[in-house]
Protein backbone atom coordinates (compact mmCIF):
# COMPACT_ATOMS: atom_id res chain seq x y z
CA UNK A 1 0.00 0.00 0.00
CA UNK A 2 1.30 3.35 -0.76
CA UNK A 3 2.07 5.44 2.15
CA UNK A 4 -0.09 8.76 2.27
CA UNK A 5 1.57 11.97 1.88
CA UNK A 6 2.30 14.53 4.34
CA UNK A 7 0.32 17.83 3.51
CA UNK A 8 0.16 21.53 4.79
CA UNK A 9 -2.90 23.19 5.16
CA UNK A 10 -4.63 24.97 2.37
CA UNK A 11 -4.10 28.47 4.57
CA UNK A 12 -0.58 27.82 5.29
CA UNK A 13 0.50 27.33 2.18
CA UNK A 14 -0.54 30.59 1.19
CA UNK A 15 0.94 32.08 3.75
CA UNK A 16 4.14 30.87 2.85
CA UNK A 17 4.64 30.49 -1.03
CA UNK A 18 2.94 31.38 -4.33
CA UNK A 19 1.81 28.58 -6.72
CA UNK A 20 3.10 28.50 -10.42
CA UNK A 21 1.24 26.61 -12.46
CA UNK A 22 1.63 25.58 -16.09
CA UNK A 23 -1.46 23.95 -17.91
CA UNK A 24 -0.57 21.06 -21.12
CA UNK A 25 -4.15 20.55 -22.84
CA UNK A 26 -4.11 17.81 -24.98
CA UNK A 27 -7.37 17.93 -27.41
CA UNK A 28 -8.28 14.89 -30.20
CA UNK A 29 -9.68 16.05 -33.08
CA UNK A 30 -13.05 15.28 -34.40
CA UNK A 31 -11.70 14.58 -38.10
CA UNK A 32 -13.19 11.38 -40.62
CA UNK A 33 -9.47 10.09 -40.17
CA UNK A 34 -6.37 9.79 -38.49
CA UNK A 35 -3.23 12.27 -38.55
CA UNK A 36 -1.22 10.72 -40.93
CA UNK A 37 -2.83 7.73 -42.06
CA UNK A 38 -6.86 6.88 -43.80
CA UNK A 39 -7.53 4.98 -40.45
CA UNK A 40 -10.98 5.85 -39.00
CA UNK A 41 -10.53 8.12 -36.46
CA UNK A 42 -13.53 6.71 -34.15
CA UNK A 43 -13.53 6.32 -30.60
CA UNK A 44 -13.81 2.43 -29.13
CA UNK A 45 -14.38 -0.31 -31.41
CA UNK A 46 -13.06 -3.73 -31.38
CA UNK A 47 -9.21 -3.51 -30.11
CA UNK A 48 -6.63 -3.00 -32.96
CA UNK A 49 -9.16 -2.76 -36.01
CA UNK A 50 -8.77 0.79 -36.84
CA UNK A 51 -4.92 -0.15 -37.83
CA UNK A 52 -2.84 0.39 -40.66
CA UNK A 53 1.01 0.01 -41.45
CA UNK A 54 1.35 3.63 -40.78
CA UNK A 55 -0.36 3.77 -37.68
CA UNK A 56 1.16 0.74 -36.48
CA UNK A 57 4.91 2.20 -37.44
CA UNK A 58 5.58 -0.73 -40.01
CA UNK A 59 8.82 -0.27 -41.76
CA UNK A 60 8.95 1.34 -45.16
CA UNK A 61 5.48 2.64 -44.56
CA UNK A 62 5.08 6.43 -45.13
CA UNK A 63 2.86 9.15 -43.67
CA UNK A 64 1.03 11.94 -45.35
CA UNK A 65 -0.91 14.77 -43.47
CA UNK A 66 -4.80 15.28 -42.61
CA UNK A 67 -5.30 18.58 -43.98
CA UNK A 68 -8.76 19.02 -42.17
CA UNK A 69 -6.22 18.47 -39.03
CA UNK A 70 -4.41 21.61 -39.97
CA UNK A 71 -7.55 23.77 -40.66
CA UNK A 72 -9.11 23.17 -37.26
CA UNK A 73 -5.18 23.19 -35.50
CA UNK A 74 -5.13 27.03 -37.32
CA UNK A 75 -9.00 27.54 -36.28
CA UNK A 76 -8.28 27.07 -32.63
CA UNK A 77 -5.08 28.91 -32.85
CA UNK A 78 -6.74 31.78 -33.82
CA UNK A 79 -9.74 31.65 -31.40
CA UNK A 80 -6.62 31.41 -28.82
CA UNK A 81 -5.51 34.75 -30.47
CA UNK A 82 -2.62 33.30 -31.26
CA UNK A 83 -0.10 34.22 -34.33
CA UNK A 84 -0.28 31.58 -37.28
CA UNK A 85 3.35 30.33 -38.25
CA UNK A 86 4.08 31.12 -42.13
CA UNK A 87 5.95 27.91 -42.37
CA UNK A 88 6.69 25.27 -39.41
CA UNK A 89 6.89 21.15 -39.82
CA UNK A 90 6.73 18.37 -37.91
CA UNK A 91 9.29 16.27 -35.99
CA UNK A 92 10.42 13.33 -34.13
CA UNK A 93 9.60 12.80 -30.41
CA UNK A 94 11.58 9.65 -29.14
CA UNK A 95 11.25 7.75 -26.58
CA UNK A 96 10.43 4.00 -25.92
CA UNK A 97 6.63 3.41 -24.49
CA UNK A 98 4.68 0.05 -25.42
CA UNK A 99 2.22 2.22 -26.86
CA UNK A 100 4.20 4.34 -29.40
CA UNK A 101 4.42 1.75 -32.21
CA UNK A 102 7.26 3.69 -33.98
CA UNK A 103 8.93 4.49 -30.63
CA UNK A 104 8.58 7.85 -31.33
CA UNK A 105 5.59 10.69 -31.81
CA UNK A 106 5.26 13.18 -34.62
CA UNK A 107 4.66 15.96 -33.33
CA UNK A 108 6.26 19.62 -33.29
CA UNK A 109 8.81 21.35 -31.33
CA UNK A 110 10.27 24.45 -32.20
CA UNK A 111 7.96 25.16 -34.76
CA UNK A 112 4.50 24.96 -33.68
CA UNK A 113 1.77 26.22 -36.17
CA UNK A 114 0.21 28.56 -33.37
CA UNK A 115 2.08 30.47 -31.13
CA UNK A 116 1.94 33.34 -28.48
CA UNK A 117 -2.07 33.85 -27.72
CA UNK A 118 -3.71 34.37 -24.46
CA UNK A 119 -8.02 33.41 -23.15
CA UNK A 120 -9.46 35.36 -21.01
CA UNK A 121 -11.43 33.60 -18.28
CA UNK A 122 -14.32 34.62 -16.14
CA UNK A 123 -14.02 33.14 -12.58
CA UNK A 124 -16.78 32.43 -10.39
CA UNK A 125 -17.04 35.99 -8.69
CA UNK A 126 -17.52 37.46 -11.96
CA UNK A 127 -13.14 38.79 -12.21
CA UNK A 128 -11.11 37.60 -15.51
CA UNK A 129 -7.92 36.36 -15.52
CA UNK A 130 -5.80 36.23 -18.72
CA UNK A 131 -4.02 32.84 -19.11
CA UNK A 132 -1.16 33.70 -21.64
CA UNK A 133 -0.67 30.70 -24.26
CA UNK A 134 2.87 29.40 -24.87
CA UNK A 135 1.89 27.45 -27.80
CA UNK A 136 -0.71 25.37 -29.62
CA UNK A 137 1.21 22.69 -32.04
CA UNK A 138 0.13 19.31 -33.65
CA UNK A 139 0.94 15.81 -33.09
CA UNK A 140 -0.69 12.04 -33.01
CA UNK A 141 -2.18 10.40 -29.85
CA UNK A 142 -0.76 7.29 -28.29
CA UNK A 143 -2.34 3.74 -28.19
CA UNK A 144 -4.09 2.64 -24.89
CA UNK A 145 -2.38 0.10 -22.57
CA UNK A 146 -5.15 -2.37 -20.19
CA UNK A 147 -3.22 -3.68 -17.57
CA UNK A 148 -4.89 -7.11 -16.77
CA UNK A 149 -5.36 -8.30 -12.72
CA UNK A 150 -4.07 -6.43 -9.71
CA UNK A 151 -6.27 -3.86 -8.15
CA UNK A 152 -5.74 -0.71 -9.67
CA UNK A 153 -6.31 -1.50 -13.08
CA UNK A 154 -2.54 -0.27 -13.56
CA UNK A 155 0.88 -1.56 -14.60
CA UNK A 156 1.91 -1.83 -11.07
CA UNK A 157 0.74 -5.18 -9.51
CA UNK A 158 -1.13 -6.62 -13.21
CA UNK A 159 -0.79 -10.45 -14.24
CA UNK A 160 -0.09 -8.83 -18.38
CA UNK A 161 -0.93 -5.99 -20.16
CA UNK A 162 -2.65 -5.89 -23.67
CA UNK A 163 -2.33 -3.10 -26.46
CA UNK A 164 -5.12 -1.55 -27.98
CA UNK A 165 -3.47 0.46 -31.16
CA UNK A 166 -6.82 2.23 -32.49
CA UNK A 167 -6.02 5.62 -31.12
CA UNK A 168 -2.62 5.42 -32.14
CA UNK A 169 -2.26 8.21 -34.48
CA UNK A 170 -5.20 10.33 -33.52
CA UNK A 171 -4.98 13.99 -34.55
CA UNK A 172 -4.20 15.78 -31.62
CA UNK A 173 -3.76 19.36 -30.65
CA UNK A 174 -1.66 20.07 -27.60
CA UNK A 175 -2.17 23.53 -26.10
CA UNK A 176 0.81 25.10 -23.35
CA UNK A 177 0.56 27.99 -21.02
CA UNK A 178 3.10 30.06 -20.59
CA UNK A 179 3.29 29.86 -16.56
CA UNK A 180 0.40 30.72 -14.77
CA UNK A 181 1.66 33.36 -11.87
CA UNK A 182 -0.36 35.84 -9.57
CA UNK A 183 -3.13 33.32 -9.14
CA UNK A 184 -2.75 32.78 -5.09
CA UNK A 185 -5.57 31.19 -3.63
CA UNK A 186 -7.26 30.91 -6.66
CA UNK A 187 -4.98 28.66 -8.37
CA UNK A 188 -6.89 25.72 -8.17
CA UNK A 189 -9.60 27.99 -9.63
CA UNK A 190 -8.49 28.99 -12.29
CA UNK A 191 -7.13 26.15 -13.63
CA UNK A 192 -10.57 24.91 -13.70
CA UNK A 193 -12.08 27.79 -15.16
CA UNK A 194 -9.28 27.78 -17.95
CA UNK A 195 -10.30 24.05 -19.08
CA UNK A 196 -13.98 25.03 -18.76
CA UNK A 197 -13.48 27.83 -20.85
CA UNK A 198 -11.21 26.09 -23.16
CA UNK A 199 -13.44 22.77 -23.35
CA UNK A 200 -16.30 25.51 -24.18
CA UNK A 201 -14.25 27.33 -26.87
CA UNK A 202 -13.43 23.52 -28.47
CA UNK A 203 -16.94 22.61 -28.80
CA UNK A 204 -17.67 25.89 -30.24
CA UNK A 205 -15.58 25.83 -33.37
CA UNK A 206 -16.80 22.17 -33.47
CA UNK A 207 -13.14 20.68 -33.59
CA UNK A 208 -13.85 17.95 -31.22
CA UNK A 209 -16.76 16.47 -29.19
CA UNK A 210 -14.42 17.67 -25.87
CA UNK A 211 -15.53 14.14 -23.96
CA UNK A 212 -13.31 14.47 -21.10
CA UNK A 213 -14.78 11.15 -19.89
CA UNK A 214 -13.92 9.25 -23.15
CA UNK A 215 -10.34 11.26 -23.01
CA UNK A 216 -11.00 13.28 -26.20
CA UNK A 217 -10.07 16.36 -23.72
CA UNK A 218 -7.57 15.85 -20.80
CA UNK A 219 -5.35 18.25 -18.92
CA UNK A 220 -1.81 17.81 -17.74
CA UNK A 221 -1.09 20.27 -14.64
CA UNK A 222 2.35 21.50 -13.57
CA UNK A 223 2.64 22.53 -10.26
CA UNK A 224 5.12 24.77 -8.52
CA UNK A 225 5.91 26.52 -5.30
CA UNK A 226 8.34 29.36 -4.78
CA UNK A 227 8.74 30.69 -1.26
CA UNK A 228 7.59 34.22 -0.28
CA UNK A 229 9.81 36.87 -1.50
CA UNK A 230 12.05 34.26 -4.11
CA UNK A 231 12.22 35.30 -7.44
CA UNK A 232 13.33 31.72 -9.25
CA UNK A 233 10.32 29.52 -10.28
CA UNK A 234 10.44 26.02 -7.89
CA UNK A 235 10.49 22.77 -9.25
CA UNK A 236 7.11 21.16 -11.11
CA UNK A 237 5.61 18.14 -10.78
CA UNK A 238 3.00 17.20 -13.68
CA UNK A 239 0.04 15.44 -13.11
CA UNK A 240 -0.67 13.61 -16.49
CA UNK A 241 -4.42 12.93 -17.86
CA UNK A 242 -6.62 14.48 -15.35
CA UNK A 243 -10.03 13.86 -17.04
CA UNK A 244 -12.61 16.48 -15.45
CA UNK A 245 -13.07 19.64 -14.29
CA UNK A 246 -13.28 18.48 -10.37
CA UNK A 247 -10.64 16.75 -10.70
CA UNK A 248 -8.23 19.49 -12.51
CA UNK A 249 -9.08 21.58 -9.58
CA UNK A 250 -8.52 19.14 -6.87
CA UNK A 251 -5.27 18.08 -8.52
CA UNK A 252 -4.01 21.52 -8.21
CA UNK A 253 -4.49 22.07 -4.76
CA UNK A 254 -3.81 18.61 -3.26
CA UNK A 255 -0.38 18.80 -5.36
CA UNK A 256 0.32 22.61 -3.82
CA UNK A 257 -0.40 21.13 -0.22
CA UNK A 258 1.65 18.04 -1.06
CA UNK A 259 4.63 20.39 -2.44
CA UNK A 260 4.55 22.65 0.77
CA UNK A 261 4.75 20.01 3.12
CA UNK A 262 8.03 18.72 1.37
CA UNK A 263 9.48 22.05 0.86
CA UNK A 264 8.89 22.74 4.36
CA UNK A 265 10.24 19.45 6.28
CA UNK A 266 13.51 20.44 4.37
CA UNK A 267 13.14 17.93 1.38
CA UNK A 268 13.00 18.48 -2.11
CA UNK A 269 10.77 18.51 -5.11
CA UNK A 270 11.53 15.63 -7.52
CA UNK A 271 10.54 16.52 -11.46
CA UNK A 272 8.22 13.70 -11.93
CA UNK A 273 4.94 12.84 -13.58
CA UNK A 274 2.08 12.20 -11.01
CA UNK A 275 -1.43 10.07 -11.31
CA UNK A 276 -4.64 11.94 -9.67
CA UNK A 277 -6.65 9.34 -7.96
CA UNK A 278 -10.22 10.36 -8.26
CA UNK A 279 -11.45 8.03 -5.04
CA UNK A 280 -8.76 9.70 -2.73
CA UNK A 281 -8.36 13.30 -4.32
CA UNK A 282 -4.41 12.80 -3.72
CA UNK A 283 -1.86 12.19 -6.10
CA UNK A 284 0.72 9.20 -6.69
CA UNK A 285 4.28 9.78 -8.52
CA UNK A 286 4.29 8.09 -12.10
CA UNK A 287 8.12 8.74 -13.66
CA UNK A 288 10.91 11.07 -13.44
CA UNK A 289 9.70 13.85 -16.05
CA UNK A 290 12.23 13.91 -18.82
CA UNK A 291 13.60 17.40 -20.53
CA UNK A 292 13.31 18.70 -24.14
CA UNK A 293 16.84 17.13 -24.78
CA UNK A 294 15.97 13.69 -23.54
CA UNK A 295 13.41 13.33 -26.44
CA UNK A 296 16.52 13.97 -29.28
CA UNK A 297 13.68 15.97 -31.22
CA UNK A 298 14.92 16.06 -34.37
CA UNK A 299 12.56 17.09 -38.02
CA UNK A 300 10.54 14.33 -39.53
CA UNK A 301 12.29 13.35 -42.86
CA UNK A 302 9.16 12.00 -44.64
CA UNK A 303 6.82 15.08 -43.84
CA UNK A 304 7.26 18.68 -45.82
CA UNK A 305 6.44 21.66 -43.95
CA UNK A 306 3.41 23.11 -43.64
CA UNK A 307 3.10 27.10 -45.08
CA UNK A 308 -0.62 28.54 -44.63
CA UNK A 309 -0.95 31.31 -47.03
CA UNK A 310 -2.25 34.48 -45.11
CA UNK A 311 -5.15 34.16 -47.18
CA UNK A 312 -6.18 31.10 -45.93
CA UNK A 313 -5.57 32.30 -42.26
CA UNK A 314 -7.42 35.32 -42.82
CA UNK A 315 -10.40 33.19 -44.07
CA UNK A 316 -10.33 30.70 -41.41
CA UNK A 317 -10.40 34.03 -39.12
CA UNK A 318 -13.32 35.16 -40.72
CA UNK A 319 -15.16 32.36 -40.12
CA UNK A 320 -14.87 31.94 -36.79
CA UNK A 321 -18.43 31.31 -34.69
CA UNK A 322 -18.33 34.44 -32.09
CA UNK A 323 -17.26 32.62 -28.29
CA UNK A 324 -19.47 30.63 -26.13
CA UNK A 325 -19.63 32.82 -23.11
CA UNK A 326 -20.52 36.20 -25.78
CA UNK A 327 -23.14 33.83 -26.95
CA UNK A 328 -25.00 32.78 -23.45
CA UNK A 329 -25.13 36.37 -23.05
CA UNK A 330 -27.04 37.29 -25.85
CA UNK A 331 -28.87 34.13 -25.35
CA UNK A 332 -29.52 35.05 -22.21
CA UNK A 333 -30.68 38.63 -22.98
CA UNK A 334 -33.07 37.53 -25.81
CA UNK A 335 -34.24 34.84 -23.32
CA UNK A 336 -34.95 36.70 -20.68
CA UNK A 337 -33.04 34.22 -18.37
CA UNK A 338 -32.02 34.87 -15.33
CA UNK A 339 -28.10 34.25 -14.14
CA UNK A 340 -29.22 31.11 -12.19
CA UNK A 341 -31.67 29.86 -15.67
CA UNK A 342 -28.88 30.10 -17.88
CA UNK A 343 -26.22 28.44 -15.69
CA UNK A 344 -28.52 24.88 -15.20
CA UNK A 345 -28.86 25.34 -18.66
CA UNK A 346 -24.95 25.35 -18.89
CA UNK A 347 -24.54 22.83 -16.66
CA UNK A 348 -27.09 20.31 -18.09
CA UNK A 349 -25.16 20.71 -21.05
CA UNK A 350 -28.63 22.17 -22.87
CA UNK A 351 -27.87 25.28 -24.42
CA UNK A 352 -27.28 24.86 -27.78
CA UNK A 353 -29.92 21.96 -27.64
CA UNK A 354 -32.26 24.89 -26.70
CA UNK A 355 -31.01 27.03 -29.13
CA UNK A 356 -31.81 24.80 -31.64
CA UNK A 357 -35.06 23.77 -30.96
CA UNK A 358 -35.84 27.69 -30.77
CA UNK A 359 -34.38 27.63 -34.30
CA UNK A 360 -36.69 25.17 -35.21
CA UNK A 361 -39.50 26.93 -33.95
CA UNK A 362 -40.51 26.44 -30.72
CA UNK A 363 -40.72 28.88 -27.31
CA UNK A 364 -37.88 29.67 -25.52
CA UNK A 365 -39.34 28.50 -22.42
CA UNK A 366 -41.07 25.20 -24.39
CA UNK A 367 -38.04 24.56 -25.79
CA UNK A 368 -36.02 24.79 -22.01
CA UNK A 369 -38.86 23.32 -20.07
CA UNK A 370 -38.61 20.22 -22.12
CA UNK A 371 -34.29 20.07 -22.32
CA UNK A 372 -33.98 20.39 -18.83
CA UNK A 373 -36.77 18.52 -17.07
CA UNK A 374 -38.36 15.75 -19.06
CA UNK A 375 -35.82 14.96 -21.20
CA UNK A 376 -32.91 15.15 -18.66
CA UNK A 377 -35.20 12.97 -16.67
CA UNK A 378 -34.67 10.26 -19.47
CA UNK A 379 -30.96 10.81 -20.20
CA UNK A 380 -30.42 10.23 -16.89
CA UNK A 381 -32.36 7.53 -16.82
CA UNK A 382 -31.05 5.82 -20.25
CA UNK A 383 -27.57 6.78 -18.78
CA UNK A 384 -27.00 8.58 -21.83
CA UNK A 385 -25.78 12.27 -22.17
CA UNK A 386 -28.14 14.60 -23.34
CA UNK A 387 -26.82 15.34 -26.62
CA UNK A 388 -27.05 11.90 -27.48
CA UNK A 389 -30.73 10.99 -26.86
CA UNK A 390 -32.36 9.93 -29.99
CA UNK A 391 -34.62 12.98 -30.55
CA UNK A 392 -33.88 16.03 -32.48
CA UNK A 393 -34.16 19.59 -31.99
CA UNK A 394 -36.51 20.05 -34.58
CA UNK A 395 -38.82 16.99 -33.40
CA UNK A 396 -39.31 18.48 -29.70
CA UNK A 397 -39.89 21.88 -31.45
CA UNK A 398 -42.77 20.01 -33.63
CA UNK A 399 -44.19 18.76 -29.98
CA UNK A 400 -44.23 21.78 -28.37
CA UNK A 401 -46.22 23.53 -31.83
CA UNK A 402 -48.68 20.37 -31.02
CA UNK A 403 -49.03 21.10 -27.42
CA UNK A 404 -49.45 24.96 -28.39
CA UNK A 405 -51.99 24.19 -31.14
CA UNK A 406 -54.42 22.13 -28.74
CA UNK A 407 -53.70 18.85 -30.81
CA UNK A 408 -52.21 17.43 -27.49
CA UNK A 409 -51.80 18.04 -23.84
CA UNK A 410 -49.07 18.09 -21.47
CA UNK A 411 -49.19 14.29 -20.68
CA UNK A 412 -50.09 12.83 -23.99
CA UNK A 413 -46.79 14.81 -25.36
CA UNK A 414 -44.58 13.23 -22.76
CA UNK A 415 -45.73 9.76 -24.58
CA UNK A 416 -45.04 11.62 -27.92
CA UNK A 417 -41.71 11.75 -26.76
CA UNK A 418 -41.56 8.43 -25.36
CA UNK A 419 -42.26 6.89 -28.59
CA UNK A 420 -39.81 9.06 -30.41
CA UNK A 421 -37.03 7.77 -28.42
CA UNK A 422 -37.95 4.43 -29.11
CA UNK A 423 -37.72 4.75 -32.60
CA UNK A 424 -41.29 4.82 -33.45
CA UNK A 425 -40.58 7.73 -35.87
CA UNK A 426 -41.66 11.38 -35.83
CA UNK A 427 -43.98 12.94 -33.67
CA UNK A 428 -47.28 13.52 -35.83
CA UNK A 429 -46.30 9.48 -36.69
CA UNK A 430 -45.90 8.70 -32.93
CA UNK A 431 -49.50 10.64 -32.25
CA UNK A 432 -51.02 8.38 -35.30
CA UNK A 433 -49.56 5.28 -34.33
CA UNK A 434 -50.57 5.54 -30.30
CA UNK A 435 -53.84 7.22 -31.04
CA UNK A 436 -53.08 10.47 -28.91
CA UNK A 437 -54.92 13.21 -30.41
CA UNK A 438 -56.27 15.66 -27.91
CA UNK A 439 -60.36 14.34 -27.86
CA UNK A 440 -61.67 17.87 -28.86
CA UNK A 441 -65.27 16.89 -30.39
CA UNK A 442 -67.28 18.69 -28.34
CA UNK A 443 -70.51 16.09 -28.79
CA UNK A 444 -67.48 13.28 -27.57
CA UNK A 445 -67.12 15.04 -24.63
CA UNK A 446 -70.64 16.20 -23.74
CA UNK A 447 -71.39 12.35 -23.58
CA UNK A 448 -68.26 11.58 -21.10
CA UNK A 449 -69.23 14.75 -18.68
CA UNK A 450 -73.15 13.54 -18.98
CA UNK A 451 -71.80 9.70 -17.72
CA UNK A 452 -69.36 11.49 -14.67
CA UNK A 453 -72.27 13.72 -13.65
CA UNK A 454 -75.08 10.92 -13.62
CA UNK A 455 -72.23 8.73 -11.83
CA UNK A 456 -71.47 11.64 -9.26
CA UNK A 457 -74.94 13.49 -8.38
CA UNK A 458 -73.81 14.86 -5.36
CA UNK A 459 -71.05 16.21 -7.27
CA UNK A 460 -73.32 17.50 -9.72
CA UNK A 461 -75.86 19.16 -7.18
CA UNK A 462 -72.81 20.96 -5.60
CA UNK A 463 -71.30 22.64 -9.02
CA UNK A 464 -75.02 23.89 -9.74
CA UNK A 465 -75.12 25.21 -6.42
CA UNK A 466 -72.15 27.65 -7.47
CA UNK A 467 -69.38 25.33 -5.90
CA UNK A 468 -67.70 25.48 -9.06
CA UNK A 469 -64.43 23.97 -7.40
CA UNK A 470 -66.11 20.54 -7.04
CA UNK A 471 -66.18 20.54 -11.13
CA UNK A 472 -62.48 19.27 -10.33
CA UNK A 473 -63.82 15.56 -9.61
CA UNK A 474 -66.05 15.71 -12.95
CA UNK A 475 -62.73 16.97 -15.21
CA UNK A 476 -60.66 14.17 -13.58
CA UNK A 477 -63.25 11.32 -14.12
CA UNK A 478 -63.88 12.72 -17.98
CA UNK A 479 -60.28 12.63 -18.15
CA UNK A 480 -59.92 8.99 -16.88
CA UNK A 481 -62.32 8.46 -19.31
CA UNK A 482 -60.72 9.26 -22.43
CA UNK A 483 -57.11 8.16 -21.36
CA UNK A 484 -56.02 11.62 -21.00
CA UNK A 485 -56.76 12.62 -24.12
CA UNK A 486 -59.27 15.41 -23.46
CA UNK A 487 -58.61 19.17 -23.35
CA UNK A 488 -59.08 19.78 -19.58
CA UNK A 489 -59.69 23.43 -19.95
CA UNK A 490 -62.78 22.62 -22.70
CA UNK A 491 -63.82 19.90 -20.22
CA UNK A 492 -64.29 22.20 -17.82
CA UNK A 493 -66.24 24.97 -19.56
CA UNK A 494 -68.71 22.69 -21.05
CA UNK A 495 -68.95 20.97 -17.21
CA UNK A 496 -70.31 24.18 -16.04
CA UNK A 497 -72.46 24.92 -19.20
CA UNK A 498 -74.25 21.51 -18.59
CA UNK A 499 -74.84 22.49 -15.19
CA UNK A 500 -76.04 25.78 -16.14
Amino acid sequence: MTAVAEVMDYDEVLERFDPVLGLEVHVELNTNTKMFCGCANVFGGEPNTHVCPVCLGMPGALPAVNGKAVESAMRIGLALNCEIAEWCRFARKNYFYPDMPKNFQTSQYDEPIAFNGYLDVELDDGSTYRVDIERAHMEEDTGKSLHVGGATGRIHGADYSLLDYNRAGVPLIEIVTKPLVGTGARAPEVARAYVAALRDLLRGLDVSDVRMDQGSLRCDANVSLMPKGATEFGTRTETKNVNSLRSVERAVRYEMTRHAAVLASGGTIRQETRHFDESTATTRAGRAKETAEDYRYFPEPDLVPIAPSREWVEELRASLPEPPWVRRKHLQEDWGLTDLELRDLVNADALELVAATVDAGAKPDDARSWWVSYLSQQAKTLNQELAELPITPAQVARVAALVADGSLTNKLARAVVDGVLAGEGEPDEVVEKRGLKVVSDDSALTAAIDEALAAQPDVAEKIRSGKVAAAGAIVGAVMKATKGQADAKRVRELIIERCG
